[in-house]
């Protein structure tokens, strides 16, 4: 009976051969159909993450300060014997307290010079544009705006003219601060939840690696934003000194914008030359030279010697890549694309080499460099 089904079976199979292979069609759809569904998931992703750009950098930034808390708790673990929540605690009032009083410092302060570093440029540009003029030269436009003293001073129609557009830039960087605090806080407090979160989206095998790699992008944003702030202090308060001591109007204002310049590598230094070489032209070619004489040593110095051996904790990025990403990043985000450029091209490197020319590739170059680091750190 079994045989005479059995031969019933063949002789179907060759009599109607598209029955025979009927079974193995919808798998195939299936296929094609999931394919397709994929790509149309990522394509809505990246257009969903290209219309909330700027919300996504927010987000990255407040990952930047947890990181920098984090380092912060972390260093007074050897000095203080609490558990991390004490020592986090600590932290934020310790940066909240330096906070107020660099606020009540300035308050009283920075205002005045401020103007008078304002009406010093304001009145160099003018000589510099009737130079330019004599030679043909109309740099600067003839309706550029000039007079920037005029935000800060009695112009009160001018600045009640733009009072929409000053409170609404002023709103929308005190929202963008405060969410950008309070995020950090959050994660800084629970990081472990936080990156268990997306690690549950990758396949249970692959969890370890992941969570692996997420640790170490957390090292390099550690070293790097506590680097940063490092080389931002020294900055300033050299430039702050060297001007001080030539006799530049201003000198902590000039070295403040020249520390806070740092922030953005290979572009910022040069751009904060500008502000000092306006105020140092009138007070005559010979402090001219020297301030720029002074700020390009004080620079040569941090840029060369001292970033490097405070950022080797880092990943290093080749530079041509950084000064790249400044570029494209700057083009298509604005000024928050330029300051996040250097720690999203960090973190960005090591997803790659690990997850792609490691993983993917199977190259171990990606294992050398990482073996190379460890060993630059341990020395």
């Amino acid at each position: 009976m079994s045989e005479t089904r059995l031969a019933q079976e063949r002789l179907g199979e060759i009599a109607f051969p598209d029955q025979a292979i009927e079974p193995t069609a919808p798998d195939g759809r299936r296929s094609v159909l999931a394919t397709g569904l994929t790509l149309l998931a990522i394509c809505v992703a990246l257009f969903i993450m290209w219309q909330t750009v700027f919300s996504l950098l927010i987000v990255f930034a407040g990952v930047l300060f947890a990181a920098f808390l984090d380092a912060a708790a972390r260093a007074l673990r050897p000095v203080l014997p609490l558990n991390r929540t004490l020592r986090l605690t600590l932290v934020l009032l310790l940066v909240a307290a330096a906070t107020a009083l660099g606020i009540g410092w300035g308050a009283a302060k920075l205002p005045e010079q401020t103007r008078l570093l304002l009406k010093v440029m304001d009145t160099q540009l003018d000589i510099l544009q009737k130079h330019l003029l004599t030679y043909g030269v109309d740099l600067l436009g003839p309706e550029w705006g000039r007079d920037f003293a005029q935000w800060l001073v009695s112009d009160q129609g001018r600045f009640l003219r733009h009072a929409q557009f000053v409170l609404g830039g002023a709103s929308t960087i005190l929202t963008g601060a405060l969410v950008v605090v309070f995020l950090g806080i959050l994660f800084a407090f629970d990081p472990t939840s936080y990156r268990e979160s997306l690690v549950m989206l990758a396949k249970q095998s692959y969890r370890p690696r992941m969570r692996a790699v997420m640790d170490e992008m957390g090292n390099v944003l550690r070293f790097w934003f506590v680097g940063q702030l490092i080389r931002i202090a020294l900055m300033t308060l050299c430039v702050w000194l060297a001007l001080y001591l030539i006799g530049l109007p201003g000198p902590f204002v000039l070295g403040l914008q020249a520390g806070l310049s740092n922030f953005i590598p290979y572009l910022g230094p040069i751009v904060a030359a500008i502000p000092i070489a306006l105020v140092a032209m009138p007070l005559g070619v010979s402090l001219l030279v020297w301030a720029i004489l002074v700020y390009t040593v004080i620079q040569s110095i941090e840029g060369y010697v001292i970033g490097p051996l405070i950022q080797r904790q880092a990943v290093e990025t080749p530079p041509a890549w950084v000064l790249v990403a400044i570029v494209i990043f700057g083009a298509l985000f604005g000024v928050m694309g330029i300051a996040l450029a250097m720690p999203l091209v960090a973190i960005g490197r090591v997803a790659i080499i690990r997850f792609y020319v490691e993983d993917y590739l199977g190259d171990t170059l990606g294992q050398a460099t990482s073996a190379e680091g460890k060993s630059r750190r341990e020395a």
